[in-house]
């Protein structure tokens, strides 16, 4: 008979080498680094891919989005997984995938290649990613899990700079395929160390696969996370012909972004009809039960939004300033910075008071930082102009993740701690998508709009034959998808071939245009994530606070209730 008590403390089989669990920590944020780094490295590198592979900007945009996609789809069922089989087997797994791929991604002669290789990446950063935050609580006894999952947060906030700035010196001094290679000695490093340091995590029930669950929820966020990631390339219209029609402003087929949208919610609808029903579901349902921790998944489903000012940041240092890569990167510092020194400070605060209060403070201090941050941009920036306001938003998103993750995973029972982590993750990556797709929307329409006024603003200071045909390409731009990249220049093209003096200005003046609309987008894209923080720490004041449903235990079984005395 299969024991099914989720309230009973895992069993913890020492490793063959007993260390201390700090350190065991430091194992396991290794992989966790190694995987969120390479969700933003590959970008600076696509370029280069492009030239090196002989593959179109298509192609090469599914080295990034195949990764994503896989990555996202998988992280419930790898959670649960990690219940299942035991989270350190995973993790070894997921770790030893990654890698394996990781040198055949660097190895690839095509494009079709690499796009294979990073789906294997995507399968094994998916096995690897939620078993942190369920080896954390069974490792560090409550009153450490703060410092511990504020020292995760860190790590992470380190990855938002390292990936770009990392992967820029690695293909201006090397090549493309060195930003995989680099993976390799890490990932054996961490898998040895995984392997003799990190004990094994057993539950003492015995859970069973929900495949049906597994397909639903697959087929769910497959369609939801590819409209998201394809809304920019399709203009948030018909991917194919078929069955094409308008309804209001929106364009929709058999297969649109807007479909596929349709499709996913009726997916999600039908896999919670079935986990009510389910004898042991893949996401349980009485998860959501615990208010922290709905509460907490609904923040990181918004919390992605704010971090979306980064690709926003990224290329209009690159792009409009002319940055290089390491350079947009090291500008971006003072953040990572931020989030790496307060991390760790508000997981210890967490640990002592109520966490509820130390999120708030940290939400409520992001927001102004990135509104000082879209003040302070301009077509003459240097990076030491945004050196404050970058950093004050570090210094406010390092007082968030710690608390957060300690608040939605203190009250979950030992045998979900696999399926919290994993739909904690989810609601991560998904709540990323969203802000990406969202932000980048009005980013390009913003754009469009700017265009066509900046450029007759700007065209007095041409020769008067030039000027109208200057102004009608911008105008004819602004209606043209808007899919700008970080490397990408905006000219436009005259009918007659102009003298090289005013060949020159008119690059200037493109290139001028183009960055003011940049700009004129991008405050207003900022201003909506820290908005979005406002809206978050709106959602916090839901917290439940006191004591843990642990804590009281514990005090009830060490304090008997004393009876009044005869």
């Amino acid at each position: 008979m299969q024991n099914t008590d989720t309230r009973a403390a895992p069993l913890i089989v020492s490793p063959r080498i007993q260390a201390n669990n700090w350190i065991v920590l430091v194992v396991l944020t290794l992989g966790y680094f190694m995987i969120l780094v390479d969700t933003t490295i590959v970008n600076v590198a696509l370029p280069t891919m492009e030239q090196g592979l002989h593959a179109g900007f298509d192609q090469v945009l599914w080295v990034v989005n195949a990764y994503i996609l896989v990555y996202a789809v998988l992280l419930i069922t790898a959670g649960r997984l990690g219940d299942i089989f035991g989270p350190k087997r995973l993790f070894l797994v997921g770790l030893a995938l990654f890698t394996v791929a990781s040198a055949a991604c660097g190895f690839s002669q095509s494009a079709e290649q690499l796009i294979l290789f990073r789906v294997v990446q995507g399968v094994g950063a998916a096995l690897l990613t939620p078993q942190t935050l369920t080896i954390l609580p069974a490792i560090f006894p409550a009153e450490q899990r703060g410092a511990a999952f504020g020292i995760l947060s860190s790590v992470a906030g380190l990855a938002v700079v390292v990936g770009p700035t990392v992967g820029g010196w690695l293909v201006t001094d090397y090549s493309w395929q060195a930003i995989f290679f680099l993976n390799v000695p890490i990932g054996v490093a961490a898998t040895l160390a995984a392997i003799l340091l990190v004990p094994e995590i057993h539950s003492r029930r015995s859970p069973a696969l929900d495949l049906p669950g597994v397909l639903l929820a697959s087929a769910s966020l497959f369609s939801l996370i590819y409209a998201l990631v394809e809304s920019q390339r399709y203009d948030w219209g018909p991917i194919n012909s078929l069955a094409a029609f308008s309804l209001g402003s929106t364009r929709w087929s058999l297969l649109s972004v807007y479909s596929l949208l349709v499709y996913a919610g009726a997916l999600l609808l039908l896999f919670v009809w079935w986990e009510t029903r389910a004898a042991q579901p893949l996401l349980p349902l009485s998860l959501f039960s615990d208010r922290n921790f709905s509460v907490a998944n609904l923040i990181f489903s918004v919390i992605g939004f704010p971090f979306a000012m980064f690709i926003v940041l990224s290329i209009f240092l690159q792009s409009v300033l002319g940055m290089s890569a390491i350079h947009a990167g090291l500008t971006m510092i003072p953040t990572s910075l931020g989030i790496m020194v307060v991390g760790p400070i508000a997981g210890r605060l967490a640990d002592r008071m109520n966490g509820k209060y130390i999120l708030l403070a940290g939400l409520i201090g992001a927001a102004p930082g990135i509104v000082l941050t879209a003040n302070a941009l301009s077509l003459s920036n240097t990076s030491w102009q945004l050196v404050l306001p970058l950093a004050l938003t570090g210094v406010g998103l390092g007082f968030v993740f710690a608390p957060m993750t300690t608040l939605a995973m203190r009250d979950v029972q030992p045998a979900l701690a696999g399926a919290a982590s994993g739909f904690l993750f989810t609601s991560r990556q998904v709540g990323q998508a969203v802000g990406s797709a969202v932000i980048g929307s009005v980013l390009a329409n913003g754009v469009a709009s700017a265009l066509p006024g900046q450029a007759a603003r700007l065209a007095v200071q041409l020769p008067v034959a030039y000027r109208g045909k200057f102004v009608a390409g911008f105008d004819q731009a602004s209606h043209a998808s808007q899919s700008f990249g970080i490397s990408q220049r905006h000219t436009t093209a005259l009918a007659s071939d102009p003298p090289p003096a005013v060949t020159q200005h008119l690059a200037t003046l493109s290139h001028e245009v183009f960055g003011q609309a940049f700009l004129n987008a991008a405050r207003p894209s900022l201003v909506i994530c820290a908005g979005i923080l406002l809206l978050a720490a709106l959602f916090a004041t839901m917290f439940r606070g006191g004591r843990s449903a642990e804590a009281v235990r514990r005090v009830e079984v060490e304090v008997p209730v004393q009876t009044e005395a005869a």
